[in-house]
């Protein structure tokens, strides 16, 4: 497996002024049409089997069959999870009657940094789909159930948010993976939101790519229901744990994860600039129900926090109305299977 920065729902109380926080919690998340308990116990059974035989399978698949092996594992993981996937590919125009090759973040060997918004762990696990992905996790993911034990096989770069002067390691950690020609892909907002919100992208990690001359592939990651809407079950947030995550989706009927290859951007010199073009990419026009959030402010529940990459004072804490709810825009695709 390559190398996607995995975060879970913020703390109560930040370490530090600079402390990625999202304003999404419990309200944010809507049920939708559920599955019998017998149907769960299936998916569960599935997941498990899935998870447990993954180490074997790996083991005795010829390393230039890997990348096949875990992209169909993780095609199966989220169909056990009750997801089906659509890839869309923005960056392929085809002449009619031509037929259009499987979407892929890069080619193999080809360092590439991808990134998208952050909802929830089955974000991994979706982008995997696509293409096998490594990811830089949480320190304590390791120890979660099911998916810990994955974590490790995976070789993850464990990051500690509340540690600031640990994120240049991180970034060089990141920065030598791309070099060494892997995928790795990134959440910039540097934590969850519910689907319908989002934060700003982070300039932080964007300088690996910035270090080594990688591409960044922007990805347009949400989750619908079998009507077509917006989807927040997956939405990973709050007080929100692992458990009740896990069974809120395995509960759930039609969910589809929709991920949107979108054209490519080369790093250029200046990380901000790379990361306004990359969240310009992933959200079009869409406009965050938390409000329209500017490029230089984080949200941190009522206190937008100013982000360190922009003044290299102190952080100024200020106070600030909430916005009023907008609502976002909708584009349709071509599909890829």
């Amino acid at each position: 497996m390559r190398s996607v920065v995995f975060d879970t729902p913020p703390a109560q109380a930040a370490a530090h002024a600079w402390m990625p926080s999202s304003p999404c919690g419990p309200g944010c998340l809507e049920s939708i049409d559920q599955v019998g308990a017998g149907r769960v116990a299936a998916r569960l059974a599935g997941v498990a089997g899935l998870l447990l035989s993954f180490p074997v399978a790996h083991l005795v698949t010829p390393r230039a069959k890997r990348e096949l092996l875990h992209r169909r594992y993780a095609r199966l993981l989220l169909r056990c999870l009750g997801i089906r996937l659509r890839i869309i590919d923005n960056r392929v125009v085809d002449a009619v009657g031509t037929a259009r090759p499987r979407a892929r973040f890069g080619a193999p060997g080809c360092g590439v940094l991808v990134v998208a918004g952050h909802i929830g762990w089955t974000d991994i696990v979706a982008l995997a789909s696509v293409q096998p992905l490594g990811f830089v996790a949480r320190a304590d993911m390791v120890d979660w159930p099911l998916l810990g034990g994955l974590a490790k096989r995976m070789r993850v770069v464990p990051i500690e948010r509340e540690c600031l002067r640990a994120l240049p390691s991180v970034v060089a950690a990141v920065g030598a993976r791309l070099a060494a020609g892997e995928r790795i892909g990134v959440f910039p907002e540097g934590t969850t939101w519910c689907g319908r919100a989002y934060g700003t992208m982070r300039p932080a990690l964007f300088q690996a790519a910035v270090d080594t001359a990688t591409p960044v592939q922007p990805v347009r990651l949400r989750y619908l229901d079998q009507r077509g809407a917006q989807c927040t079950v997956p939405g990973f947030v709050g007080a929100d744990t692992f458990a009740s995550s896990a069974r809120r989706v395995l509960r759930s009927r039609g969910i589809v994860a929709e991920v949107v290859l979108e054209a490519q951007e080369q790093p250029g010199t200046d990380r901000r600039d790379l990361a306004r073009r990359c969240a310009a990419a992933v959200r079009g026009t869409e406009r965050s129900w938390h409000g329209a959030l500017d490029v230089t402010w984080i949200e941190a529940a009522n206190t937008r926090v100013q982000d360190p990459s922009v003044a290299a004072e102190a952080p100024e804490v200020v106070r600030r109305p909430r916005l009023r709810p907008l609502l976002r825009g909708h584009r349709d695709s071509d599909v890829t299977r």
